[in-house]
């Protein structure tokens, strides 16, 4: 008569079942592979568990380097690289080939002096030994951050009406930590979504980048965008608002939030 052994009963069915198994001729191959299947079944809860109840996100693809008042963004068209864009400001320091710059909302830029950059003022060319400090300037170029690697520099005759401008036009100097006004001027494309369109270059991306600035001075371009419409979408960074400047097809602003 077999004596009741507590330990034994309370064992798994599975491991109960392997056992007898064991004591076939081929039983240690059977109990193999039946520890094999228990295992992986093992796995397989213990990899659902851990992904329903994970809190991790999944790995950014595509730079995040703050909000909209700083570097980058978020969305389909975020960059992948640096692309064309620009700001105006005054020239604080400059030591070739470099020079800072500060814009009519407080933003600090630094430019990038290459071979390839030209400079103008007004539609003459001028030299780089030409720019110099507390002049006002349009810079377009590759923007990388707060960081343009100019192509182009050109002197403006006045600051446009500086920070007064930027404050009579809505815009709202960057602060940390501070939200982002919720509001909007003028004309939003009606099924704009933001993250819509593709990241564009050459001529459009400068004409819509300098109709931006003067219609919302103070703020940092660092990409545009062409919706499905036609229209543009320029991107500010470097201010609390407006991170979106509207651009029609003849380059005349016509709406931001």
């Amino acid at each position: 008569m077999n004596e009741y052994d507590p330990m034994r009963a309370s064992q798994p069915a599975s491991r109960k079942r392997a056992r007898r198994l064991l004591k076939g001729r081929n039983g240690w191959i059977a109990a193999a592979a039946l520890a094999a299947v228990i295992g992986l079944a093992g796995c397989a809860t213990t990899t659902s568990s851990s992904a329903a109840t994970s809190t991790t996100p999944p790995a950014a693809t595509a730079p995040a380097a703050g909000a909209h008042g700083m570097p980058g963004a978020g969305g389909s068209n975020a960059r992948s690289a640096a692309a064309q864009g620009g700001a105006a400001g005054a020239v604080g320091s400059v030591s070739t080939p470099t020079f800072t710059m500060t814009t009519s909302a407080g933003q600090a830029v630094t430019v990038t002096e290459t071979s390839s950059t030209t400079y103008q003022n007004g539609t003459a060319s001028i030299s780089a030994s030409d720019i110099t400090a507390d002049e006002t300037v349009l810079v377009l170029g590759t923007t990388s951050g707060t960081t343009i690697t100019a192509t182009q520099v050109t002197v403006q005759s006045d600051d446009g009406g500086g920070a007064a401008a930027s404050t009579a036009a809505g815009v709202v100097p960057f602060q940390q930590g501070t939200p982002s006004p919720a509001k909007a001027d003028g004309q939003i494309p009606t099924d704009y979504t933001e993250g819509d369109g593709t990241i564009v270059s050459g001529t459009a991306a400068d004409q819509a980048t300098e109709a931006a600035l003067a219609a919302y001075p103070g703020g940092v371009v660092d990409r545009v965008v062409q919706l499905s419409s036609g229209e543009y979408e320029v991107h500010y960074i470097g201010v609390n608002w407006p991170h979106h400047i509207f651009v029609d097809t003849t380059f005349t602003v016509v709406g931001a939030n």
